[in-house]
């Protein structure tokens, strides 16, 4: 009998630690999404789908416009390391323009924007990222 109980209670412990991990992420997404509309959607477009049709042709000033972020582009390629790297230094070492937002995005900012990023992309560009990084 005392088996069965700490079965169950093990059991039920499991399934709220899925739910409270899946209201986590869900939290998270929804500040990443807050924080991408206020600092990237200008130059990353709306849902994160880019503001020009080919991102990868030079504007008139000689600089690439911004990528999208939906899974569309290279960002899914990168490592979260990398990614985090790039919003905190921006992308002027690169030849680019994105502003560096180290010090006006905390570490939570950063990730939920990572998580909001991650959320938007196709279902077998997540499970190719995730296998490769997480």
């Amino acid at each position: 009998m005392k088996i069965l109980i700490t079965l169950s209670v093990l059991l039920l412990t499991s399934c709220f630690d899925s739910d409270n991990a899946q209201a986590k992420e869900i939290e998270s997404i929804a500040l990443g999404k807050a924080v991408f509309d206020k600092n990237c959607v200008s130059c990353h477009g709306k849902g994160a789908k880019g503001t020009v049709r080919n991102w990868k042709k030079t504007l008139p000033n000689g600089k690439y416009p911004a990528p999208p972020l939906n899974g569309t582009a290279h960002a899914w390629h990168h490592s979260p390391k990398l990614l985090l790297s790039t919003i905190n230094d921006g992308g002027k070492r690169l030849g680019g323009w994105m502003p560096e937002f180290k010090d006006k995005l905390s570490d939570q900012e950063k990730q939920a924007l990572l998580d909001y990023l991650h959320s938007l992309w196709p279902k077998d560009i997540q499970q190719k990222y995730n296998a490769r990084f997480k």
